[in-house]
């Protein structure tokens, strides 16, 4: 008799633990997100960023709230989301730039991109664009290459910042064309713009995103995408290989980030949510409307392109000699 009241007894109390996981998933999320920009306000990934998070807000109610921790290339956010606690209300957006690139620029990381972070949702991919300014004496992509053979190091460009995709763009391009043009860092892709439009420095290597309005107002000349195909959103600027650098191909892809550990429940809340946004014909036009091409994954497809971009971008970094103390 007694043995079959602490049977009961067992099973009463089994009951409510069993059911608490699940009603705790399903009040995901409790309180405000934050979500973790790292670049300065007016760049392609804090365009990207806070058009995430004003949907999120607006389809379901949420309240998340961008957070701009910018500096040493997108490194310093990266890091800040991954010492965060793993509960889910951290997340950041990341990108190729400070996820897979800059691991291999920076000597002194604090963190690891595979094992610190896990990968929520893939957001969208972009092609690179070279710019100039609208009264640039340089018309074509050919007219830098000659300048720059004839006078190294006086060619310069301008970018987000060391370690990022963008910079290294313009680093495999040198490369390329065997050319030596002036790498000119800046804190985010809005100062860049500034000082191109301002013609203090002769070109950008910028997202597309970054640079989209200023070359639809006429102020910017795209001169080439360094990705395999034309941009969606500049269909009549021909790409790097096209024009004579064949297998030229450089990109950079967008999605959110969450510390390791972070329970599989939120991490597949988020990534349907995002999905279901990026499934619709609005959050489609807008982020074309930006210059990039919205692409939806699985969590576990996303980490796979992470790891596989981590080790892909050890040989180039490698190969184009660059290195950031």
């Amino acid at each position: 008799m007694i043995r079959r009241h602490f049977g009961t007894l067992a099973i009463a109390l089994a009951l409510p633990l069993a059911f608490t996981a699940p009603a705790q998933a399903q009040s995901y999320p409790a309180k405000p997100i934050r979500m973790v920009v790292p670049f300065p306000p007016g760049g392609g990934t804090d365009i990207l960023a806070r058009l995430v998070a004003q949907k999120l807000t607006e389809a379901n109610h949420w309240t998340v709230v961008p957070d701009n921790r910018g500096g040493a290339g997108g490194t310093i956010g990266i890091a800040e989301a991954a010492r965060a606690a793993p509960t889910g209300y951290d997340i950041v957006m990341g990108q190729k730039d400070n996820m897979v690139v800059a691991p291999w620029l920076y000597k002194n990381l604090s963190y690891n991109p595979v094992k610190d972070l896990t990968a929520v949702a893939h957001v969208a991919y972009t092609p690179v664009v070279i710019v100039t300014q609208a009264n640039s004496k340089f018309k074509t992509l050919d007219d830098v290459v000659k300048a720059a053979r004839a006078a190294p190091d006086t060619v310069t460009y301008g970018s987000p910042g060391n370690g990022t995709t963008i910079h290294l763009a313009g680093e495999i391009f040198n490369s390329a064309a065997q050319i030596k043009m002036r790498h000119v860092p800046y804190k985010g892709s809005n100062a860049a713009m500034m000082d191109v439009l301002a013609g203090n420095v002769d070109l950008m290597v910028s997202s597309v995103p970054s640079a989209l309005a200023q070359i639809k107002a006429g102020k910017l000349r795209p001169l080439a995408v360094t990705s395999a195909k034309r941009s969606t959103s500049l269909p009549e600027t021909p790409t790097v290989a096209e024009l004579g650098y064949k297998g030229f191909d450089v990109s950079t892809w967008y999605g959110l980030f969450v510390p390791a550990k972070t329970p599989k429940d939120v991490i597949a809340t988020l990534n349907t949510e995002v999905n279901k946004l990026l499934a619709t014909p609005e959050m489609k036009a807008a982020i074309i409307a930006q210059g990039a091409e919205p692409q939806s994954m699985t969590p576990e497809q996303f980490q796979s392109l992470l790891k596989t971009d981590y080790e892909k971008w050890k040989g180039i970094v490698q190969a184009s000699g660059a290195t950031i103390e």
